[in-house]
């Protein structure tokens, strides 16, 4: 019976430095689209109800990975600067939904704008073309890492 040796040298190393450098690269990233009168995790909460048609407080902080209480407060905040609204449930009128308003929305869209905007421009300004084509084929085999 064979014993399996382990990763290879270049494979924990490869693994480091992608774990190193996509965390710095999702900070600088967010950083770029960060208004000053949200959080990150306002942010994220944002983020995530662009994406659905309604969602209550506990999935929300399910989603989030956060107590209930701590979202509640992070949602509170968000209607009170008029970037969410809570609303009956039709299926159940004791749930409350969350969505985002007009302005939740135009906020989340300028964020993402911000993002591309600021890695659009590290790319062109701090890489050649070949180094882009570089970053292109590497991003597929990262994609191929993540499918089941």
């Amino acid at each position: 019976m064979s014993e399996n040796p382990g990763p290879s040298p270049s494979a924990v190393q490869a693994s480091r430095e992608i774990r190193a450098v996509i965390s710095r690269l999702r900070r600088r990233i967010l950083n770029a689209s960060q208004a000053e009168d949200i959080t990150l995790g306002q942010a994220s909460v944002l983020a995530r109800l662009s994406g659905e048609g309604g969602i209550t407080a506990s999935e929300l902080a399910s989603a989030e990975g956060v107590r209930h209480q701590s979202m509640t407060a992070t949602v509170t905040s968000l209607a009170a600067m008029g970037l969410v609204e809570r609303s009956p449930d039709p299926a159940d009128g004791r749930r409350l939904l969350i969505t985002l308003t007009a302005e939740g929305h135009r906020r989340v869209e300028e964020g993402r704008q911000a993002r591309t905007e600021w890695l659009a421009g590290r790319l062109q300004d701090r890489c050649t073309e070949q180094e882009r084509q570089a970053v292109i084929a590497a991003m597929a085999v990262l994609q191929r890492l993540t499918r089941d």
